[in-house]
């Protein structure tokens, strides 16, 4: 490896680090909440702190021909009382976007629904969330955090998913790692099990004995998992940027006749719209990862640590924005 490319390198996963560790600072992430210079930062990668604000902007990604999950922010609770809130909030939103005629699909965090408190009680706030998609023909990801959090969440979706789902009715899903060690015996399993699995690289700090550290391996794992998932998964969904991968699919995709429809793209909202609209007229199908609320600072974090572009583009932004003033 060329010298300059490994201290890019470097840089790149000193960077990644110092940032995650960040994510995890409550005290900061207050602070950055409460200042005003921090609202167009955010902007970026969150479309809105409200649900009022939200569904405008939802309305125009479908117009252009996305299509949406929404995720009320919120993670790592260690009150009750504030995980039942959290599954309240997903009530509004199934609600909204029912009334609203908009995709009935959202995304939530576990943790936010009290799985670091009890078990029992993400069984039953999320338990309840299920039943409330299960009236409105709603869809429900589960999504997957850290390491420490894959068993008790793999057995959060055992436990909620609705025996419907065999006879398409509503359905919960559950998400899969690319980067960690553990995730083709768990594909294999999801696999056999009818689940609907969107795969993404993960965006934790995880140790060398549970995850892959080198890039290359992360994207070695993600291309051999999505290929199985294509090949024998159920209405897979590959959440990833990467213009490979992207590229790769379409290519098994279109050599061994899998349908369009039989797989999704999923992106991040804010993040490389561009390849959204061009995958959209292509005739694929492509789902935006839309994120709302005031609790926004780790996942903007996480953001921020996954590609060190996203640090340029909004230093470049802030400092256009302070040309203006």
């Amino acid at each position: 490896m060329p010298v300059r490319t490994a201290l890019s390198d470097a840089a790149e996963r000193a960077m990644r680090s110092t940032l995650l560790m960040l994510s995890h600072r409550k005290a900061l992430g207050r602070l950055a909440t409460q200042l005003p210079v921090t609202r167009p930062m955010v902007r970026r990668f969150v479309c809105a702190e409200t649900l009022e604000d939200a569904l405008p902007a939802i309305r125009a990604l479908h117009d252009d021909g996305l299509r949406t999950t929404v995720d009320v922010l919120g993670e790592s609770v260690t009150v009750e009382a504030d995980a039942r809130a959290a599954a309240e909030r997903y009530g509004v939103v199934l609600d909204a976007l029912a009334a609203n005629d908009l995709d009935r699909n959202v995304s939530l965090k576990p943790t936010q629904m009290g799985l670091g408190i009890d078990p029992g009680l993400a069984r039953e706030t999320v338990g309840g969330i299920v039943a409330r998609a299960v009236e409105l023909g709603a869809f429900i990801r589960i999504d997957m955090e850290d390491h420490s959090t894959t068993d008790r969440t793999l057995e959060l979706w055992r436990d909620v998913r609705p025996a419907g789902w065999r006879d398409g009715g509503a359905d919960v899903g559950v998400v899969i790692q690319s980067a960690l060690r553990r995730s083709d015996a768990d594909v294999a399993a999801l696999v056999a099990e009818g689940a609907r699995v969107r795969l993404c690289k993960g965006a934790y700090k995880e140790p060398a004995r549970v995850a892959w550290q080198d890039k290359a391996d992360v994207d070695a794992a993600y291309e051999r998992l999505m290929l199985h998932l294509m090949r024998e998964g159920r209405q897979p969904a590959l959440a990833t940027h990467d213009v490979r991968l992207i590229k790769r699919a379409i290519e098994v995709a279109t050599t061994e006749g899998i349908a369009k429809d039989a797989f999704e793209f999923q992106m991040l909202y804010g993040v490389r719209r561009d390849i959204q609209d061009q995958l959209v007229r292509a005739g694929w199908r492509v789902r935006t990862y839309v994120p709302f609320g005031s609790q926004w600072y780790p996942y903007f974090m996480r953001r921020l640590a996954e590609r060190p572009a996203n640090v340029s583009f909004i230093l470049r932004n802030l400092w256009r924005e302070r040309g203006r003033g």
